[in-house]
């Protein structure tokens, strides 16, 4: 006999009963950074800048591979025309690896963390389609609109290349 809740299970109920729930409470309940404070997204969609947003773990191989680009990536950008956001899934139990993730590839953009199924639900709320895994970048104009998101690893030539035509598309004459 089982004496232990089937994990599964309770993941699918816990999504049946909050796929109505706003995104707003998401954001605001489950995101805090490495100091404990809560945030959203939108906290850093506000200054006109694009903000590419990575969702990562510790234990992700494409994580750990690509994380150097993602930092020079925002060396390069970050005082002109985009940011990165990290959003770790490791969650409250695996914290100290994902403040070991950031130092060892010398992260220097902020990041936030959540528990895996709620940051799951939020992708979901956010983008329409079921999480499937990390890394997984959800890209925001300047505008504060998402654009676009991605499953895997993207190069940065690739995003940069977005961001181009997009801005030109918004500023190109009908």
């Amino acid at each position: 006999m089982c004496t232990q809740p089937n994990k599964t299970i309770i993941f699918y109920l816990f999504l049946l009963f909050t796929s109505f729930a706003p995104i707003s409470v998401f954001g605001s309940a489950i995101l805090k950074d490495f100091k404990g404070e809560f945030h959203t997204i939108d906290d850093y969609k506000k200054d006109g800048r694009w903000l590419i947003v990575m969702l990562w773990a510790s234990d992700c191989h494409v994580c750990n591979q690509e994380a150097h680009e993602y930092v020079k990536f925002h060396s390069a950008h970050a005082n002109k025309d985009a940011q990165m956001l990290g959003i770790s899934l490791d969650g409250k139990s695996t914290k100290a690896e994902a403040e070991k993730f950031i130092q060892k590839h010398k992260v220097n953009f902020p990041n936030l963390i959540g528990e895996p199924e709620m940051v799951a639900q939020m992708y979901q709320n956010l983008t329409g389609n079921a999480w499937v895994g990390t890394p997984t970048f959800l890209v925001y104009g300047p505008d504060g609109e998402l654009r676009a998101q991605q499953v895997g690893a993207v190069p940065t030539s690739v995003i940069e290349s977005f961001m181009a035509e997009e801005s030109a598309s918004k500023t190109a004459p009908p």
